[in-house]
């Protein structure tokens, strides 16, 4: 075995390792603060996937190359990934090429649209996700701040000579003539500084200067200048309304967010520069071996951070970054602002990963008999009794122990039919049961079924292994069900499937369409658990000491957690602005609750 006669020689520390298989062909680059602990945890661990184990059994030799520090383990990573694309590497499938907003270097700078990043000295800024945003912004930048659009050789030697003359835009005041000696360099860069602090959502300095202009025209009477000035002031103003505004004194932040499925990562980016979210990006990944979502976003940021290089000192994060990022200071916002912003770049990263999902599915109508047939194979290698025309599938979800739900969607001729799907509020379970839960939501279901005279589905899925299943067919038996429709269990990371009673589990080739339509219905399940139990556990946190306070309710104390954030700062806050928020009533009763 490879690792047995190479364990002794791995060292404990920082670095990148390289899998090869036989025939010396790359298979996988990780990287890792203790290349001994990490490269031992793939030989000697049981809880690996299936994707991961068959890595593993590939593994012929092993490389490694130490580094000096953690973050150089994460660069040279991402660049050896680039080059090499091993096979269960994380693969980027977002292959855009993105537009750019370039100022060349050159005398008095051209500004303009391309989507050719060259190392020629020039500066690029973006790229953005969207064209539209970008002529946009140059649309903008021609209005109001006059720059040239020709492509003449402007060197001094030329200006000096008369070589050319002024053109149409002069005379329509999109330009002040530089080719003819009419601007001067000091002031057309002085244009060019303020579109870069716009770009970069910095207009403080840019306002501050329009209104020192727009000052010096009144005094000197100029007041058909000065109004020029007060409509450049006004657009400006105008133009960061339409931006997502925070907060100023947030800084330079760097927000990510990572939504994953058992194929596919999503990471959504958000760039907020001086209070102003200026850039959005949403990355796709497809996921090859079981890399946890640390991993993933890990990865992410350091592709997002060498393709938009910027001023960012904060990384906002949905949970701690343990390796290479030193440099920054790592937050995980429990509340305010920063939370704000990361819960936007969560709804980019959970919208774009549905969107995935939803393409998937298209994918399987697109072409005819496509979907009859995957209907037709599910049947064969599960060996169903009729095709599973009509699919459900169930799923628990808690937090804590706390707020238990159940799940179940509904799959009809292999489409989600999402008007059928289905939530349950625990009632008979108390603690955390997932077996009992199981039980209960099964019960409930069917036997409403039952009642209604509904016709049952040809084929159940248990989200778990043979503990819920089992439970689930104890409800169904206890209906009088049993053997009146096909339920399996699927059990994560090895995949495996369960009929009831068997004691050996089904396990369908990993790539197979089979499996991965079962995988889809059950990461669908999954989704609609979750944003359930989120709703439900949000409604839930609000029940907080507020509420148990005489007359005042759920809507009054979420408004009062909305503007003062904490109990706490409710407890502080001044009646004056307890009383505009709620009124006198109940303001009298909150500052007699706390004896103020």
């Amino acid at each position: 075995m490879v690792y047995a006669s190479i364990q002794h020689t791995l060292p404990a520390s920082p670095g990148i390792y390289k899998y090869y298989d036989a025939s010396g062909k790359l298979l996988y680059i990780g990287k890792a603060k203790n290349i001994k602990k990490r490269v031992t945890s793939y030989f000697t661990k049981s809880a690996h996937s299936y994707k991961t184990m068959e890595m593993v059994r590939q593994i012929n030799r092993i490389d490694f190359i130490i580094v000096r520090s953690e973050h150089d383990a994460l660069l040279l990573e991402n660049s050896l990934i680039k080059e090499f694309q091993p096979k269960y590497n994380i693969e980027l499938k977002d292959d855009k090429t993105y537009p750019y907003i370039v100022i060349k270097k050159e005398p008095f700078p051209r500004v303009f649209f391309t989507r050719r990043k060259i190392n020629d000295g020039s500066t690029y800024l973006g790229p953005f996700t969207s064209v539209a945003r970008v002529r946009e912004l140059l649309s903008f930048i021609k209005q109001y701040i006059p720059l040239r659009t020709c492509s003449l050789n402007l060197s001094e030697k030329n200006i000096t000579s008369g070589k050319f003359k002024v053109c149409l835009e002069y005379h329509l005041g999109n330009c002040k003539g530089p080719c003819v000696g009419k601007q001067s360099v000091a002031n057309y860069d002085q244009g060019i500084g303020e579109l870069k602090n716009m770009l970069k959502g910095n207009l403080k300095g840019i306002l501050d200067q329009y209104k020192k202009e727009q000052q010096t025209f009144i005094e000197q009477l100029a007041f058909e200048k000065a109004d020029q000035i007060q409509q450049k002031i006004n657009a400006l103003k105008n133009y960061h309304a339409t931006s997502v505004v925070v907060n100023p004194r947030l800084g330079n932040l760097d927000v990510f967010a990572c939504s994953m499925s058992q194929e596919d990562a999503v990471v959504s980016f958000l760039a907020v520069r001086n209070g102003t979210v200026i850039n959005a990006h949403n990355r796709a990944f497809r996921l090859t071996i079981d890399e946890s979502k640390e991993e993933v976003l890990t990865q992410a940021i350091v592709q997002f951070q060498l393709q938009f290089g910027d001023s960012a000192t904060e990384l906002i994060v949905p949970f701690d970054l343990p390796f290479g990022f030193d440099a920054f200071t790592i937050t995980v916002p429990r509340s305010g602002e920063k939370k704000k912003l990361l819960e936007m770049a969560e709804a980019n990263a959970n919208y774009h990963a549905e969107e995935i999902k939803r393409k998937k599915l298209l994918q399987l109508e697109a072409g005819k008999g496509t979907i009859q047939q995957l209907l037709e194979r599910t049947q064969a290698l599960l060996s169903l009794p009729t095709l599973p025309r009509h699919i459900e599938c169930f799923d628990n979800s808690n937090f804590q122990g706390g707020y238990p739900v159940s799940a179940m969607v509904f799959f009809k001729d292999g489409i989600p039919s999402k008007k059928d799907y289905r939530h349950f509020n625990v009632k008979t379970v108390k603690g955390i049961n997932d077996f009992a839960t199981m039980k209960e939501a099964v019960s409930r279901r069917y036997s409403r079924m039952l009642s209604e005279k509904i016709a049952l589905p040809d084929l159940v899925i248990i989200d778990g292994g043979k503990g819920q299943l089992s439970a689930a067919c104890e409800a169904l038996e206890e209906l009088e069900l049993g053997g009146k429709m096909t339920v399996i269990g699927l059990a994560k990371n090895v995949e495996e499937i369960f009929y009831p009673g068997d004691q050996e589990s089904l396990k369908l080739e990993y790539q197979s369409d089979v499996l991965k339509f079962l995988r889809r219905i059950r990461d669908e399940v999954h989704r609609f658990g979750i944003t359930f139990h989120r709703k439900k556990r949000s409604k839930g946190l609000t029940r907080n000491e507020l509420t148990e306070i005489n007359g005042i309710g759920e809507k009054t104390a979420e408004r009062l957690l909305q503007h003062f954030r904490s109990v706490n700062n409710v407890r502080k806050a001044n009646r004056s602005e307890l009383e505009e928020l709620i009124g006198t009533s109940l303001t009298e009763k909150l500052l007699n609750y706390f004896d103020r």
